[in-house]
């Protein structure tokens, strides 16, 4: 018998030295926020960059389409930043998905103007959302995020599961002595609403350096609470998704917890992130960047720009280092990397 013929337009896997295969590229489009979270960034907000600095959508498209038909990227995450406040969203999104080798597309948001965006961002071509949620409960959510804007947030969460932006994901960061004690009224929300519930230990990406890990809700924490209320059945790891998740019995709603800190899945990480100004990281924690704008400005063809991506791979590390004594935390807060 004959062998079959090979496809050979087949991108070559986008690999490190450790054999780890990158799939899942997350592109920041904007640094700015309209919140001012707690754990995130200070009440008076950062710096924003200066908007000529910022990818253009021709831009984000080109390296979108590199990543897809050379690299063999097939999800792609908008984050920001909050990604709702990019002008035009719905277009690049549209631009995106018409892509020869379009990649799933996804969006991670604090769900303000969603409510008025799902629609238009689901039949552009985005798959699915995540909504960032730490509280139901209207006082908390002011304190926490310094904005009272909890209806907004509900209201986005419903008309992104109207639109069929499906599974809706609430992302949800636990903090002693904040939310903690909101981990089982979460989840019954999400069962309640046919959501999923997603808790994501904290991390130390804050602009303001207070990140303290005794303030840390564990994985082991998070599960301990949901099970006072609930059986959680296993369901694990998805691939090389960063969440374990577990099945709320008698439900179809699924929990996941990402435990970044206590319990790393570096591993097995096909992640690689692009900032708002076009700057290639390796890592979420990485203390070097790559300048993808300078070659696409500079006229560089696509295989320089491939070549500088496969680079960037290369060079990644085994893991984030958080419980080494060696560990330096990047100098980009979580808000101007991109989730």
């Amino acid at each position: 018998m004959s062998r079959p013929l090979l496809d050979r337009t087949a991108p070559a896997p986008l690999t490190d030295r450790f054999g780890r295969v990158h799939t899942d590229l997350r592109v920041s489009l904007t640094d700015r926020c309209n919140l001012r979270c707690t754990y995130c960034m200070p009440a008076e907000g950062l710096d924003w960059l200066p908007r000529p600095e910022l990818l253009t959508d021709d831009e984000v498209v080109r390296l979108v389409r590199v990543a897809a038909r050379r690299l063999g990227i097939t999800e792609v995450r908008l984050t920001g930043g909050e990604p709702l406040l990019r002008r035009g969203l719905p277009g690049l999104v549209a631009r995106l998905h018409a892509l020869p080798d379009a990649p799933a597309l996804s969006l991670t948001t604090n769900g303000i103007g969603l409510a008025r965006g799902a629609e238009a961002l689901r039949a552009a071509g985005l798959g699915r959302v995540n909504v960032s949620l730490d509280t139901l409960r209207p006082e908390r959510f002011a304190a926490i995020t310094r904005r009272d804007r909890l209806p907004d947030v509900l209201a986005g969460l419903r008309a992104a599961r109207d639109a069929g932006l499906a599974p809706v994901k609430i992302n949800t960061v636990p903090v002693r002595g904040v939310n903690d004690d909101e981990i089982a009224d979460l989840a019954s929300f999400a069962v309640e609403h046919g959501y999923r519930a997603r808790f994501i230990e904290s991390m130390p990406l804050d602009a303001q350096g207070a990140w303290d890990r005794d303030r840390m809700v564990t994985a082991e924490e998070i599960l301990d609470r949901l099970g006072e209320r609930f059986e959680l059945i296993p369901v694990g790891r998805r691939d090389n998704a960063p969440a374990e998740e577990w099945r709320i019995a008698g439900t179809d709603t699924l929990v996941g917890v990402i435990a970044s800190v206590t319990r790393p899945f570096c591993g097995s990480c096909d992640r690689v992130r692009l900032t708002a100004d076009g700057q290639l990281r390796n890592c979420l924690f990485a203390t070097q960047e790559s300048d993808l704008r300078a070659l696409l400005r500079g006229g560089a063809d696509d295989t320089a720009i491939e070549a500088a991506w496969r680079t960037s791979i290369g060079g990644k590390g085994p893991g984030h280092a958080i419980d080494s004594p060696e560990f330096r935390r990047p100098e980009r807060p979580m808000s101007a990397i991109g989730g």
